[in-house]
Parts: structure tokens; sequence; C-alpha cells
């Protein structure tokens, strides 16, 4: 009997064995399950609930309740929502060839659909190299005196005595930065049809997309076509007098790859028209948010005067215009920037589709569905940044932990002009805080989205000039 008993003890353990192997095993989709969440009402989901209250609420209620992963379905996609450092750098870093960057259709088409940012794979590294050379550090460098005299133009008109829209004022700033980095010094004219025809193409984007003559995105796509009209007038004129600039179109015109084939003009103004899009919302968010927390913030603002106060000083005594070095030595206002970028989070997610079914921490993440890393969520997280609702500089004499702070993204698709942006806001920052004072009109409290974040009517203010004595 004995024996019997050793031989249904191996049976028992032999089974048990096999089952766990075979567990071990198995495919992700019968091993791990789906996060925790509601997929609301067939079709729609969650979306009504999304976007009838603040987004950041409905994403910060959904954490509490699940934790930091958790699943949704909005915009006709089911989701997965992810709320922390650990998981935003597993999507966006370590296992970034998991997921896709995704964006609607209706969007690819406005912008071109060989935009850097709708690929990966060698197109996309190919792509970002040639964006990234005329955007980096050592390429601006030179482009620090045009952007002063743009910040100066661009704020001409705001002591007129009326109120002005200041978001509407900062795109406009931003949409010359852009189109200076892209073509250097173009002809008036042209930069008129580009920013008539790209005003139109921008409030489309947003907008229900339909074909229907008459709607805001069917005059979207034809403001699109006169896009590329225009730009293929401007590349042409480029190659007839060979002109061998190093601005963004010069290094895309002068790309060739291993085969020695150049860029199609239709990629050529794909990339031009990403990456103006990519410039202009969400830097003149950053920089309309600044306006309005300088000015809640008295104490702050003097403080920041005083900086900028004193390298205007030693300019005028040297005759010298802003240079580089000092917009590289800002630190009270560099850090408000920073924290400006955390508390307005204007990228408050991105959007990435998984290639295969994935497992992350025991969830299953099925091939096909959304991805989106909330940096939102991690910015206005306690655990990394004390007192969040709290506008505080000062947090920033500490570097933050690694992945809690991604204003720009992280990884490979992470915002190539970050370099640009902060130049073109500290440049901002010294002609605002140095040339002007400002009074907010009406409500100071209410935020709208359009999808970015910006403070309620664009923040209408009212500005003065100041006079200084030194």
């Amino acid at each position: 009997m004995g024996g019997v008993y050793v031989y249904v003890l191996i049976f028992l353990l032999s089974s048990l064995f096999l089952f766990l192997f075979m567990k071990r095993n198995e495919p992700p989709q019968k091993r791990a399950k789906l996060p925790p969440g509601s997929m609301g009402w067939p079709y729609t989901g969650e979306t009504l609930q999304l976007y009838s209250q603040d987004p950041n609420t409905f994403f910060t209620s959904k954490q509490k309740r699940y934790g930091e992963i958790f699943k949704t379905h909005i915009l006709g996609c089911p989701c997965v929502m992810l709320a922390s450092p650990e998981a935003a750098k597993f999507v966006l870093v370590t296992q970034a060839q998991l997921f896709k960057p995704t964006y609607p259709k209706s969007k690819e088409r406005l912008i071109g659909p060989s935009a850097l940012f709708f690929h990966q794979g060698d197109y996309h590294l190919r792509l970002r190299k040639l964006v990234q050379g005329p955007l980096a550090l050592d390429a601006i460098k030179c482009l620090v005196a045009d952007i002063e005299a743009l910040a100066a133009s661009a704020s001409r008109s705001w002591v007129s005595g009326g109120v002005i829209n200041t978001f509407h004022e900062m795109k406009m700033y931003s949409f010359e930065v852009g189109i200076l980095s892209i073509f250097g010094h173009l002809e008036n004219r042209l930069r008129e049809e580009l920013k008539k025809n790209y005003c139109i193409v921008d409030k489309g984007y947003n907008s229900f997309p339909t074909n229907i003559p008459g709607t805001s995105y069917k005059k979207a796509l034809l403001a699109r076509k006169r896009l590329s009209k225009i730009l293929s007038d401007i590349i042409s004129e480029r190659k007839e007098k060979k002109l061998n600039e190093k601005d963004l179109l010069g290094c895309l015109l002068n790309s060739k790859d291993d085969k020695g084939e150049v860029l199609t003009g239709e990629q050529i103004a794909d990339n031009i028209i990403g990456v103006l899009f990519a410039a202009q919302d969400t830097t003149a968010s950053v920089m309309t948010w600044i306006v309005k927390y300088l000015h809640d913030e008295p104490k702050l603002l003097e403080a920041v005067k005083a900086e900028q106060e004193e390298i205007r000083r030693k300019n005028e005594e040297n005759n010298q215009p802003l240079t580089w070095s000092q917009t590289r030595n800002m630190p009270v206002s560099y850090k408000v920037v920073l924290e400006s970028l955390r508390m307005a989070s204007i990228i408050s997610f991105t959007f990435r589709e998984a290639v295969a079914d994935v497992e992350y921490k025991g969830y299953l993440i099925p091939k096909g569905w959304k991805v989106m890393p909330l940096f939102r969520n991690i910015h206005h997280n306690p655990e990394f940044f004390t007192d969040p609702q709290k506008f505080d500089p000062s947090r920033f004499e500490v570097a933050p932990k690694p992945n809690t702070f991604m204003p720009f993204g992280s990884g490979l698709h992470a915002c190539p002009g970050n370099g640009l942006a902060k130049l073109e806001i500290l440049i901002m920052v010294h002609h605002l805080v140095t040339n002007f004072r400002w009074e907010i009109v009406g409500s100071e409290s209410g935020i709208q989205y359009g999808p970015f974040p910006v403070p309620e009517k664009g923040l209408p203010a009212r500005f003065w000039r100041e006079y200084i004595t030194s």
C-alpha cells in the first residue's frame, strides 16, 4: 500500500509541475487579465464623462478608484491608462518598440501622413535626426537676436489700451519663431500666406471630421492643400537658387538616405507642417500660463523682474543685445518655466497603440488597444511633488526623480524642439517683465481645453508699458 501512495504522490506532483509549466508558457492573453476599470456605454464608452468635465478630474478620479493602471473606452477606442513613472518609462523608453504612435486619421490628413511623429523605425529615426539638427542647442544659439526682435514685434500692439487675448498673441509669436527656425528669413508675402492658411488648418484640427462643404474640417482640408502648394513654391525657389541654408528646410532638402534617395516634396511638406503644429499651441499655452502665474504671485514676479532687469542694465551699459549665454543663466526665470510646465502640464497624456499583446505587472494590454501614459497625473502626484497644486518654482532647486517630470515626453518620440521652446519662452519672459506691467481682466480661475489647457477665454489682459529708470 505504501508503494501505491508513493506512485499517487509522484503522479500528483508531476501533474502539478506540468500544469505550472504550461501555465507559465501560455500566451499572455490567457495568463494575464485586463486592468480594472469601466468601459462605459457601447461605442461611446466614457467619452462623454471625459469631456463633460475637466479631463484631469476624470483621470484623477479613475486613478483613485482603480490604481495606477486602469482601462476605459474613449473616442471609440479601448484604452489602458498608466499613471506611474515606471509605466511611462516602460511604454515610452524600455519597451517602446511594442507601442507605436497613433493619431486619428482625420488629424493625420491635416498634418500629413509622412510627419515624423506618426512613424517609428528607420524612417522615424532618419527624420528625427534631420529635425533635431537645426533645433539643437548649437544651432539655435544664433537665433537669440532674431527671436528677441520677434518678441518685440509681437508685443507692439499690446499697449493700445484695449484688452488682448494673451493666448492668441502668444500663438502669433510662436508661429513666427517656428517660421524662423524652418525657413530663416522668409519673404513677407509667403509668410503671410502660410500664416493665413495654417490658421484655418489649426482651427479645423479639433473640429468634427466631415467633408461637408462649409464645415471647419472641410475648410481645413482645402487650406492644407493650399499650404502644400505654397511650400512647393518655396522648395522650387530654393532649388533654383541652389541655396545651401542650414535651417530646417535646408536640412530636409539636402538629405539623402543610404541609397542616395532624397525626400519627396510631400514628405518635406508634411514634416514642416508637423513642426509648425508641434511648436505653436503647446509653447503658446505655457507662455500664457506664465503670464497668469506671475500675475498671481507678486513676490515671484519681483524676483523674476530683478533678475531680468540686471541683464537689461548690463546690456544697455555695453550697448549689446540679449545673448545666448545670458539666456543660459536665468536661474529664477528658468525655474518659473519648469514649474509652469509641471503645473499646466500642457501635454496631459500621449497616445500609443500596442502592436502586440503586452503584459505589464500582471495585466494584459491587448494588441490594438490605445495606451496613454498620463503625464499630468504624474506631475501632480504628491509622492513626487509636495503640495502639487501650489505654484512653487523653488521645488526645482533639486532635480525631480527620474521619469516624474516629462513635459516634452520621453524616449525616441520626445519633442526634438524642446530647447528652442525653452529659449523662446525665456526671451519672452525677459521682454515681458522688463517692458510691461499687466492685469488680468475678468475670471482668473477657469480653464478651457482646445485640446491643450489654457486659462479661460485665452486669458484676457490689459498691458501697460513699464518705464524703469536705471
